[in-house]
Formats: structure tokens, sequence, C-alpha cells
């Protein structure tokens, strides 16, 4: 039977940094993976450039139903931390957005810099290893695979959430943690497009491709970014930040025109009468977009002289709360992130050890917290798996 230190269950961001953390210190370190490759969502995220961190990964930035829980880790290891390891290794990346780090060639020089980490710390890598059972025992746990029996003293399950399932994703995480008796808090897709209603995509399908800045407004919570029109319905960041907050069936509100005032608008015929509302339009959004807003106010190619208070109200109307007609999500099968999982109450926020029971540690985005969009999940996975390998 192979004897190791540490078992980690989940060859990702989480689960690496653990990996390399723990066999610094000596340890004997097995990272196991049912996947061919290691760091599949990383190579994937941000279009293959991955937005590794973010330099304002504030709790204020992560949702869980234990707000408190993520503080110490996101302290003890920070943004700048990570960006220091990968200032060691060389590593090329930009700020594309005000805090938002991608790698500027590919996210494989930075699976690279990760892979470096585990061979110099004496970490190993098993991938292709389905996991049959698991068996707690008083001091160590014997995990049953398809590769033969090993024990260790602390097992880390670093195995994710649901999103993305071609990318290898499933629930092993959390029938784990039930195993034990830990609560596992409603999961659902987030960071994920938005679907509409039948006669609302058909319109999308003409607008596909074209994006406009909007507000996105659920919860008491709104975000001013880009919004994209797709076949399915709406993504975009506006749209993938906003899904942390809404629900179907859930009020939901979308300005496509934020920075216009209604003002602005009673501005337009009283400075410039002889100057269309068309033309007003076109100067922000996008001419499609137009069209479509045009087929519901055929008045908009006229003077704006001609037009009266009502018409300017129901046009600043449409555009404030602009009727996407939401249907539902993508789902886990195009979600960045899994909200909800394991109950962090359950689980130490300095160690990441499980109360339940001795030597099971988990870490990463099977716990229940979500970060914004932007870099924020990655920062997670480093800071949890940092700061749990420095205790298993």
């Amino acid at each position: 039977m192979d004897k190791r230190d540490v078992v980690i269950i989940g060859a990702g961001a989480s689960g690496l940094m653990c990996a390399a953390t723990a066999a610094y210190r000596g340890k004997r370190v097995l990272v196991l993976d049912h996947a061919n490759k290691a760091g599949k969502k990383i190579l994937m995220s941000g279009g293959g450039r991955c937005n590794f961190s973010n330099m304002d990964a504030a709790p204020k930035h992560f949702l869980s139903d234990n707000p408190h829980f993520c503080i110490s880790a996101l302290r003890r290891f920070s943004s700048q931390d990570f960006v220091d390891l990968v200032d060691r290794h060389g590593l090329d990346y930009v700020e594309k957005a005000p805090g938002q780090l991608f790698c500027e060639h590919s996210a494989k020089d930075l699976l690279e810099i990760l892979l470096t980490e585990i061979e110099w710390s004496g970490a190993e890598i098993q991938l292709n290893t389905k996991i049959h059972h698991i068996d707690f025992h008083d001091g160590h746990t014997i995990l049953k695979t398809s590769q033969g029996d090993i024990t260790c003293d602390s097992l880390v399950i670093a195995t994710g959430g649901l999103s993305i399932p071609t990318m290898g994703a499933t629930g092993f995480g959390y029938e784990i943690a039930k195993q034990v008796g830990h609560d596992i808090l409603p999961t659902r897709a987030s960071l994920v497009p938005i679907t509409v209603q039948p006669e609302r995509k058909a319109q999308f399908a003409e607008l596909s491709g074209i994006a406009c800045d909007v507000s996105a407004t659920a919860n008491g919570v709104s975000f001013q970014e880009p919004m994209l029109f797709t076949h399915r319905g709406v993504s975009g960041p506006s749209i993938l930040q906003i899904t942390n907050f809404w629900q179907p069936g859930e009020a939901l509100s979308i300005n496509i025109a934020p920075s216009l005032s209604f003002d602005d608008l009673l501005a337009v015929r009283q400075n410039t009468p002889k100057k269309s509302y068309e033309g007003v339009l076109s100067n922000l959004l996008p001419k499609r977009l137009v069209e479509l807003i045009k087929a519901e106010f055929p008045w908009l190619n006229e003077r704006s002289a001609q037009t009266s208070n009502d018409q300017i109200d129901s046009l600043f109307e449409y555009l404030a709360n602009f009727d996407i007609a939401p249907n539902g999500t993508e789902g886990y099968r195009t979600a960045e992130v899994t909200l909800g999982g394991v109950n962090t109450n359950e689980v130490s926020s300095k160690t990441f050890e499980s109360q339940k029971q001795k030597g099971l540690y988990f870490i990463g985005e099977v716990l229940d917290v979500t970060g914004w969009l932007g870099g924020y999940n990655f920062q997670w996975a480093w800071a949890s798996g940092y700061c749990a390998g420095q205790y298993v």
C-alpha cells in the first residue's frame, strides 16, 4: 500500500498550490485527479490567458453564508504574494482592467510555473485515477483507487464545484463531505450567461456579437460593465457578475444607456430641436441595437422638436428598464463558478480542517466561498491552498 503524509484530490489551482506548499515543508505529497491533464480549468480560463488574480481581492468581493470565513486566508496569502511567486518565475502578465491580472501570452505559462513548483517541492501528481472509496480511520485515511490503495495522514479535497462538467467537474467533493456529516449549502451555477424567452431570443439572435455598456441591477446590487448579446441571450461582464446575486424568477433591471438621464433627453429637444433621437442613440449604442429600438419607437428618426414629453418619457423608461425577458441561465455547462458548497461554519478558517473529521481538509471552490468575476476566484484558490498547505 502506498503511504503518504498528504493526499490531495484535485489537480486544479487550489490543489496544486496546496501540494507545493505542503511538500516544501517536507511532507510526502501525492495529488490525485481523474483527468488526463492537470490544471484544465486554468488553461481554458480567461479566453486561454487566465485572469489569475486581482490586486483588490478584499473580502467584500466574495460571497458566503459565513462572510468572515475568507478574511484570514486572504490576509495570510495576498494577491501580492502570488504575484511575487510568478515574478520569481518571470511570468509575463498584464493588467487588462484595474486590478485584473492576466497572462500576457498563455495560461500555459502559469500552469508551467505551478508544475515547476510541484517538481521543485518534491510533490507528485498521479492522473487518470478514479477514487472508488474512502475509509476514515482514527489517525489515517485509506483511499481505494483505480491505481491501488493509498493511505495518508491528511486528505485534502480540492475537487472544485460543478461548473463546466466537460472539464471533468463532478460533485465528488460534496459526496465526501456528506459522508462525514458535513452540511452542503444549496449549489447553483454562477458567473454564467443568461438565457431569454423565445421571442427575445429571436430578436437577440440578430444582435449576436454586439456589446454595449449597461447597468445590471438585482437584489440591490449593480454592476456597470459591458453586456454581450448572444444567440441564446446575454452575456458579458455585467451579466456574469449579476448572476452571483440574481436567480431566475427574481427581478432583474438592465439599463442599456446608464449615462443618459431623462433631463439629457429633454435637453436634446430644447438645445438641438432639429436633431433626432435616433442620432442621439446612435452615438451611444450599436447600430443594430438602435434599429431594434426604432421598431418600438418609429418616431425616433423625426426631429426632436416634434416629440412630446410622454414620448420622451416612454423612451427613457424603455432604455432604463430594458426588458431582456430572462428565462434562466446556461447552467453549469458554461458557468465559471459554483455558488454554495461545504458549509464553512464546519471548517477551520485557519487550517481548513474539517470540524467533523480529523485529518480531512477542504479548499477552493468546493467550499461555500465564491468571488466576483475578475480573478477573485483564482486568488481564493491560491490563498486557501497555501494556508491549508501550512497545516496538513
